[in-house]
């Protein structure tokens, strides 16, 4: 099944991604004007993540903290109220609009719609052999391990989810994920790394 719906995924990941990023373009112009005159520095954020077999690519987000924030305080990890969010910024994060410019990313093939989030070549040098599992799918918007609790959940617990999606890959499976986005979307969970997140 994973074989024969992989191909299938990708070609729905173009037409919806394609149609998602029209319908989306007025939202993410609005909040580009925002982020602009909310705060000193460049509209997009784009850093390199590791995609597909571990291959590089630079993923695309509206900007929500601070130039320089990644060298500051907690460093890659977010803490609820973290001061090097900006006013528009906690906004955007708190209604995942910062993510939409990740369609750009789905439709020229760098990524899913549905899928593990893409890590920083950094994290993934610490992989396991196990854990390299995790790169043997195009990353994702949304994934099993954003929907069970995101940031708020151990670093080895996310990528064990990760790996268990990859394993037991399915259309209905992915029709879940999102549908349980969209939930987690209005309930703002699993935002920040709290007690127990974060990566180390």
């Amino acid at each position: 099944m994973k074989s024969v719906y992989r191909p299938i995924k990708r070609v729905a990941d173009v037409l919806i991604g394609l149609v998602a990023v029209v319908l989306t373009a007025p939202i993410v112009a609005v909040c580009a004007v925002a982020v602009k005159l909310d705060s000193r520095g460049p509209v997009i954020f784009k850093q390199m993540r590791a995609g597909l077999d571990g291959k590089e690519f630079e993923i695309y987000k509206l900007r929500t903290m601070v130039v320089g924030a990644e060298s500051m305080g907690a460093g890659l990890a977010v803490d609820e109220g973290d001061s090097r969010i900006t006013r528009i910024g906690g906004f955007l994060r708190r209604w995942s609009l910062d993510e939409l410019p990740n369609l750009w990313n789905v439709v020229s093939g760098e990524m899913s719609l549905v899928g593990p989030r893409p890590t920083i070549p950094l994290q993934v040098a610490d992989y396991t052999e196990r854990q390299r599992i995790r790169l043997s799918v195009r990353p994702g918007i949304t994934g099993w391990a954003q929907v069970s609790g995101r940031s708020s959940l151990p670093w080895a617990e996310r990528i064990e989810l990760d790996i268990w999606y990859i394993e037991h890959l399915t259309p209905l499976l992915d029709l879940k994920i999102i549908l349980a986005t969209v939930r987690m979307v209005f309930t703002g969970s699993g935002l920040y790394r709290g007690e127990s997140g974060g990566w180390r």
